[in-house]
């Protein structure tokens, strides 16, 4: 077996390419090509593909994932109220993210509104937290892909067009020609990859100055936060967001300048990891003027969030709807190894409205692990299972695009939200930032782009930084009017019932995050959390259907001038790193009752050894 090391500097951004010896099916020539670990994310996702280079096409590809966790095990028997500081370690990258969906899941089990104060608090965290993570990954992880040194080394002749490439929003971001954009990305060296990494540490000031801790907040709680509202608390935040805004007046522009030039540079790359426009979106930043956490009004809140819900099929928003959303969610298994729960206890028949429950919803679903070989060819291959959308005729492969092509998808098409800095037009979102330490006010519009491919997720991940900087300026005025009004109650007290259900719906980082919790005499019964990851790193269905992934991977032309001797998979790696894979949250560790296999007797030491040699 031949072992390809491609490109990465420094040594942690290594992906090791195994190509066995190339084999014959039907009258193709095709080279099995696999990266695993994939790295640049936390590592555990593998893609295994057979390439065929005659064509410049990916023929297969296969989505696997290695390692099993389990909180919808072991959070059985819980206290409820323990629920969000236990699932946000699901993810030391977007942990909050679990942590507030869970207290959203609580809030509607406990039947508490949070006094509006604390949820402008929780959301100004969770924008703090967009702001960072989009940042950290697109300048400092993604941007490798893009930057001078990959670039040479995949696709010589893309960089010398680049340096006689003029940026024609040079006079916005300060970069003469897309050469030097591509040398202000490099790893460690580059100037724009270094003020990348300050813009983080300032971003992760902002989340803790409003739930104390990050990535595990520690005063965030059902029924609202422990944080003490004051002036000065968001002036501080407000001081670091300005010169955020400042900074995304610069990267919207540059990135916009970089993607457009790759459309240029190589005809037909808008087929690189373009699927089916088959998007979801489960809303984020709560209206606390509008939410009350109540599952009978959940239609109403839903479509009162600042980023909207819904679900988009072939372009078109099919729904807004949070119930029929939640109503819709199935969870299939086909490849995973897993057991099914066909004959399992079903905990919930009906939802607060009277309607059915399918079997197969995560308020139903029953973990049960089958450990087992690998298998590519028609077998199971990966742990994580295959969440669906159904549409009442089909399980549709959602996929959320690495959240923000979803997000701003939804809410643009739907044209609800409405504020001084962002309005959705039906077509496009508007993004107004104002005057900032070293510029002007600039308003920026992400349009409705043609496509759901890889250069339109990287770009969206950019536009929903300025989004969520916009949404901060709105959430601090309207937190600043409650202190001032003298409302500066941040929690309300709550009980926990007997028996009860709850299901929260948020956007992490990475897309749609939703989690479901059954409660009886008092403890968790079942509780299913459902993240972003297990939507896309999805395998082959119980249909058969492929998982985005390997769907946006499948069939994707290779524009890589290196032959396959020397083939890096730059425009795979781009395509998969376009979903921002994170795969702890993909699979969970489960641990079982364990197997005895010594017992030792050691003696019971009473004391310490005092020098005279008794003990």
């Amino acid at each position: 077996m031949r072992r390809t090391q491609t490109f990465g500097p420094p040594e942690d951004y290594e992906e090791i390419a195994m190509a066995q010896q190339p084999t014959t099916e039907s009258t193709s020539r095709l080279v099995e090509m696999n990266w695993d670990p994939i790295t640049r994310i936390v590592g555990s996702l593998g893609i295994y593909t057979k390439i065929d280079f005659g064509n410049r096409r990916v023929a297969e590809c296969h989505s696997t994932s290695s390692i099993f966790r389990g909180y919808s095990v072991f959070m059985k028997g819980k206290d409820p109220r323990d629920s969000h500081f236990i699932t946000s370690r699901i993810c030391g990258i977007c942990g909050d993210n679990h942590a507030t969906c869970s207290c959203y899941a609580q809030n509607m089990a406990y039947g508490v509104k949070p006094p509006a104060l604390g949820e402008w608090i929780v959301n100004l965290g969770e924008a703090a937290e967009y702001m960072f993570d989009h940042n950290i990954f697109q300048e400092n992880l993604v941007a490798v892909d893009f930057c001078e040194r990959m670039v040479k080394e995949t696709n010589p002749g893309v960089w010398e067009r680049a340096t006689k490439t003029a940026a024609p929003n040079a006079e916005l971001h300060g970069y003469k020609t897309i050469a030097d954009i591509m040398h202000s990305v490099n790893p460690i060296e580059g100037a724009f990859y270094r003020e990348a990494l300050e813009m983080s540490r300032m971003t992760r000031e902002m989340f803790c100055l409003m739930e104390g801790r990050h990535v595990h907040p520690s005063t965030l709680y059902p029924g609202g936060v422990g944080t003490e509202a004051t002036v000065q608390l968001f002036t501080d935040y407000l001081t670091r967001l300005m010169k955020y805004v400042d900074f995304m007046k610069r990267v919207v522009p540059m990135h916009d300048d970089l993607f457009d030039f790759f459309y240029e540079a190589l005809p037909g790359y808008e087929e690189v990891g373009r699927r089916r426009i088959l998007l979801g979106c489960w809303g984020s930043f709560q209206n606390p003027d509008v939410c009350n956490f109540e599952y009978k009004d959940m239609t109403r809140w839903g479509r009162s969030m600042f980023v909207t819900p819904g679900v988009v099929v072939d372009g078109r928003l099919v729904t807004t709807d949070l119930v029929k959303i939640n109503l819709g969610i199935r969870i299939l298994l086909g490849s995973s190894y897993y057991d099914d729960w066909e004959d399992q206890e079903m905990f919930v028949s009906h939802d607060p409205l009277g309607n059915p429950v399918d079997r197969r919803h995560p308020w139903n679903q029953h973990t049960i692990p089958k450990p087992q070989k690998r298998e590519l060819d028609g077998g199971k291959y990966t742990w994580v299972m295959s969440p669906r959308w159904f549409d009442g005729k089909d399980h549709l492969a959602l996929d959320t695009g690495g959240g923000p092509i979803a997000r701003l998808w939804t809410t643009a098409l739907a044209g609800i939200v409405s504020h001084p800095y962002v309005k959705a037009t039906g077509q496009s979102v508007q993004i107004h930032l104002p005057k900032s330490p070293s510029r002007g006010p600039v308003t920026f519009e992400w349009k409705i782009p043609r496509w759901s491919n890889t250069l339109e997720r990287d770009r969206a991940r950019t536009y929903f930084q300025a989004y969520a900087a916009a949404c901060a300026l709105y959430f601090v005025e309207r937190a600043l009017d409650e202190v001032r009004a003298g409302r500066t109650k941040t929690w309300e007290r709550f009980d926990v019932p007997k028996d009860g259900i709850g299901c929260g719906f948020t956007e992490a980082v990475r897309g749609v995050l939703s989690h479901h919790m059954v409660i009886r005499d008092g403890k968790i019964a079942n509780y299913h959390p459902y993240p972003p990851t297990p939507w896309n790193a999805s395998p082959r269905d119980s249909y058969g259907t492929l998982g985005p992934y390997e769907d946006a991977v499948t069939g994707q032309p290779i524009f890589e001038e290196n032959p396959a001797s020397r083939f890096k998979g730059i425009d795979i790696m781009r395509t998969v790193r376009s979903f921002d894979p994170c795969l702890p949250c993909g699979v969970h560790m489960y641990l079982g009752g364990g197997r005895l296999i010594e017992t030792v007797h050691a003696p019971l030491i009473l004391g310490g050894n005092n020098g005279s040699g008794s003990k």
